[in-house]
């Protein structure tokens, strides 16, 4: 399923503890894992740290993916890495379209003051820009498990979320995984005089999540369905998280033009943020990656988390 996998690191503990599990998925799909590390030489950056400190970094990453190498070669993996310069997200997108990379995996959080390199932002504005699924792992939730036993699909029927259901069934089919596809109705977008409603909202989620069982099942893929009555989508997907001992969660992204979205209040966001465990984001199919996607890059926008919403 996966034959190329990229890992953009800047060395940090959060980027170790993230490669730990990239090299088991790599491992087990005998893919070749492709190691980069980009020294941020954009205009601002230049003009903010100076042309030397920028030599230091591109020399720091060189030993950074150097270890990196070592270590997968100890555990059987193929490496190749790379030094690049240049505007981190982009960077990384090109470098994936460049080398025909299938998935892009990261930490959630980089290293802090002026020597950072992968922004905890960073990660959302690859997921934005990314032709390819992105595998965030978050360093300081649950120890990441592979091989996968119970993978978390968010669904509303749509094309986006059947892309993310897809996937989600190929891997099942590969580490033995059980697909829980879930519906989310948010009582918080419907409002005080939507209530009595809610019924019928339930009814229509549970066919679609019994819709996704049958795409599942079709597959050999063990499956079941769920519906989670709560006040946000995000609190929903975390609830089944715990309740369901999930694994990884495998979620859609589309743009924000367009009528119908299932990914509300920049869901595919929030989840990327506060799940505890390893989520992989499946872009638009039709698309392809949007810079006005549902994946907000600034953490401090108007859709950065409430308190409500934190893990």
């Amino acid at each position: 399923m996966f034959e190329r996998i990229l890992f953009p690191t800047d060395g940090s503990d959060g980027a170790e503890a993230a490669f730990g599990h990239v090299l088991d998925v790599a491992a087990d799909h005998d893919a070749t894992v492709h190691v980069l590390n980009v020294a941020d030489t954009t205009h601002d950056s230049v003009t903010r740290i100076g042309r030397e400190v920028v030599d230091v970094l591109e020399q720091e990453g060189e030993a950074t993916v150097e270890a990196a190498a070592e270590r997968a070669a100890d555990r059987g993996v193929e490496a190749v890495t790379a030094v690049l310069q240049g505007g981190v997200d982009e960077t990384i997108a090109a470098y994936a379209d460049e080398h025909g990379i299938d998935l892009v995996a990261m930490s959630t959080r980089g290293r802090t003051g002026l020597d950072r390199l992968l922004l905890g932002s960073t990660t959302e504005r690859v997921i934005r820009r990314s032709r390819a699924p992105v595998l965030s792992v978050r360093p300081d939730g649950e120890p990441a498990r592979y091989p996968y036993e119970d993978i978390l699909v968010p669904t509303d029927g749509s094309r986006h979320a059947r892309a993310a259901l897809d996937r989600a069934v190929d891997l099942a089919g590969i580490t033995g995984a059980t697909v829980h596809a879930l519906t989310v109705v948010d009582v918080g977008t419907v409002g005080l005089e939507g209530y009595s409603g809610v019924d019928a909202l339930v009814s229509g989620a549970e066919a679609t999540a019994e819709d996704a069982v049958a795409t599942a099942e079709a597959a050999g893929v063990e499956a079941t369905a769920t519906v989670e009555v709560a006040s946000s989508a995000a609190r929903g997907i975390r609830s089944i998280i715990a309740d369901r001992d999930v694994d990884l969660v495998a979620i859609g992204t589309r743009g924000r033009r367009g009528v119908e979205r299932y990914l509300l209040g920049s869901v595919a966001e929030r989840t990327v943020r506060t799940s505890p465990v390893p989520v992989l984001t499946v872009p638009n199919p039709d698309t392809g990656p949007d810079t006005d996607s549902d994946i907000d890059s600034d953490p401090d926008s108007d859709t950065a988390l409430d308190p409500d919403d934190e893990a």
